[in-house]
């Protein structure tokens, strides 16, 4: 037990090291999850022009200003309920669509995906783990999943409403507790984004 402490204790601290070298999302070290921040923007980085006007699903939040401050022109959604109301997205004028951690928390994705006017999206979504129950606050109706995802999920998702993914990655997600399920975290992949193309008929 000594030495799993000393072991889980030491991957903590590099990944601390890691989440502290960059910059950008320093004011939210205490708060917000770092890591996965850091992950989100380098994939964006790699596919989306700062150029390219980003409709973010979901009210504005701590990652679409780390996006603003990256250069991007970022909107929002204003608070409707996405499953009932898609219509800011078709009245919005953007060049890509983006959904970081959102799709889970939807009864209805499909019907959001319809109703995507741009050419190009980056999701983002937690993986069902199989040694974790599906989230749910006991507080906030709006906190809980409805959906988590396996990959082959997402992927089917936006075949079927005419995406292509170009471009796909995962990661873990480690969390600073003591146990057997926070250790399979360090190994097991939490987060799937992905970068789709819609296909042309």
């Amino acid at each position: 037990m000594y030495i799993c402490k000393q072991i889980f204790g030491q991957l903590l601290n590099i990944n601390e090291r890691k989440i502290a070298s960059f910059p950008a999302i320093t004011m939210y070290e205490k708060t917000f999850p770092n890591k996965r921040f850091k992950h989100t923007l380098d994939f964006l980085k790699k596919h989306v022009s700062t150029s390219e006007t980003i409709f973010d699903l979901g009210v504005p939040n701590p990652f679409s200003k780390i996006m603003q401050e990256n250069g991007y022109q970022v909107k929002n959604t204003g608070g409707e309920d996405l499953d009932k109301d898609q219509s800011a997205l078709q009245k919005e004028s953007y060049e890509v669509f983006t959904a970081f951690e959102i799709f889970e928390h939807l009864l209805n994705p499909y019907t959001v995906l319809e109703n995507v006017k741009c050419d190009k999206l980056v999701i983002s979504i937690p993986l069902r783990l199989w040694f974790s129950p599906a989230y749910r606050s006991k507080t906030d109706m709006w906190d809980r999943h409805y959906h988590e995802f396996e990959d082959w999920q997402l992927d089917w998702l936006l075949e079927k409403t005419g995406w292509k993914i170009t471009a796909r990655e995962k990661f873990t997600h480690p969390v600073k507790k003591f146990g057997f399920r926070p250790l399979l975290r360090y190994f097991t992949p939490r987060y799937y984004i992905v970068f789709a193309e819609r296909v042309k008929n």
